[in-house]
């Protein structure tokens, strides 16, 4: 019996495959001629034309110019539109939530930030995202109605079971049964959630330092110290949301904590968190420590430790290389990752010099042996993760031409 329209196999989907498979191309490579296309496809020129042209009533792709410089006629190149599709992302922390909007290629077109004053604001929650928002949406000189989808990252995790943020008592607000189904009665799109550190890893995972790898770990210092666990090419975020958030994992030296969501700590947290780096400082006779928020601190220290070859700051560097290590050794040992993930500014910041000596620390401390990397993406890789998820589920469905 013959299929129907949209059966795999049929002209249909397989016209929808051809498209997609330029659409990523395009957005893979910038501008491209029909010939280039069809090489890069393996269609023939005929079939790339009509593809093109497909795409072009479809308002997906525009044509952008002409080759010159090259010897015979000039080519006409092509682009996705960058109005085919729009996606936006938020960076939740307790003190402020930084809103973007970005076209279908990946571009920033907007950003906003909220300053949120902890536990002095008044504004309810859903006020604060729908504003941060806005402000995002006002900057890309658009209405709420052309974001096609939203991916809010936060600290902690909402559990599935219960729609309650959990591991983040240290965000007011968030906190309440209610918060998802009042946020999403007050969104016109549709809108997902995710823990900040695991955007991370997706940011790193399509745009940096984990491209090509489908098994690694991304260990984040900054605020609070947490990991990712990408497993098979996919989050692993466990019954809760919980998996990875390693702050309150029990380490060797430093003292069992208890009732460690109401402290908002444990152990590895406090060996090896960013607060602990000034205290480390001092401890070691490190005088001129800067003043500021302790992750700023922390950044500082260890970036000035990477790059001042004398033995006080030679000691630090080693010291919180150590301890960065005695987390992780547990992590490898249990998931056996091809690659570990080192980002967020208390780390990065420590660049090859902090790296090669986890490295040769984890070594001594696991049997499996990954190879470490320092994160690729610096500048507010939360709202960059945010933003690529947000733009994934919008490619999808912008760009599927079967329906």
């Amino acid at each position: 019996m013959a299929g129907t329209a949209g059966t795999p196999g049929t002209p249909r989907v397989l016209r929808a495959m051809n498209d997609r498979a330029a659409l990523d191309l395009l957005l893979e490579h910038g501008q491209l001629s029909r010939t280039r296309i069809g090489k890069l496809t393996g269609l023939s020129k005929p079939t790339a034309s009509q593809l093109l042209a497909r795409l072009e009533a479809a308002g997906l792709v525009l044509a952008t110019g002409t080759t010159e410089g090259r010897p015979g006629p000039n080519a006409q190149l092509y682009e996705v539109n960058p109005a085919a599709g729009y996606a936006a992302g938020l960076d939740v922390t307790p003190q402020r939530i930084l809103a973007a909007v970005a076209d279908i290629t990946g571009r920033t077109v907007g950003r906003h930030e909220l300053p949120t004053p902890g536990r002095r604001t008044g504004t309810p929650v859903v006020q604060q995202v729908t504003d941060a928002l806005d402000g995002a949406v006002k900057a890309a000189g658009l209405a709420r109605d052309d974001i096609h989808r939203l991916v809010i990252g936060t600290p902690g995790a909402f559990d599935p079971t219960t729609g309650r943020l959990r591991y983040a008592s240290h965000l007011p607000g968030w906190h309440s049964p209610t918060l998802l189904d009042e946020l999403a009665a007050a969104l016109p799109m549709p809108f997902e959630y995710e823990n900040d550190v695991n955007v991370v890893a997706l940011a790193e995972q399509r745009l940096g330092a984990a491209r090509n790898h489908t098994d690694f770990v991304l260990l984040w210092n900054q605020e609070g110290l947490g990991a990712a666990l990408v497993l098979g090419g996919r989050l692993h975020r466990g019954w809760t949301g919980g998996a990875g958030e390693v702050g309150f994992l029990p380490v060797p030296g430093t003292p069992l904590v208890r009732q460690v969501t109401k402290a908002n700590s444990g152990g590895y947290q406090e060996l090896a968190g960013s607060q602990a780096v000034p205290r480390l400082a001092r401890e070691l006779g490190i005088e001129d420590i800067p003043a500021g928020p302790y992750a700023e601190v922390a950044a500082a220290l260890v970036e000035r430790a990477a790059t001042r070859d004398d033995a006080l700051h030679r000691e630090l560097l080693r010291s919180y290389a150590t301890r960065l290590a005695t987390g992780l050794a547990s992590l490898v040992s249990v998931l056996d990752p091809e690659l570990v993930v080192l980002s967020g500014a208390s780390l990065t910041s420590g660049g090859e010099a902090l790296r090669a000596l986890v490295q040769a620390e984890l070594e001594e401390l696991a049997a499996s042996r990954p190879r470490l990397v320092v994160g690729d993406v610096r500048e507010h890789p939360v709202l960059r993760g945010a933003l690529e998820s947000a733009l994934a589920t919008t490619r999808d469905e912008v760009f599927d031409t079967s329906r």
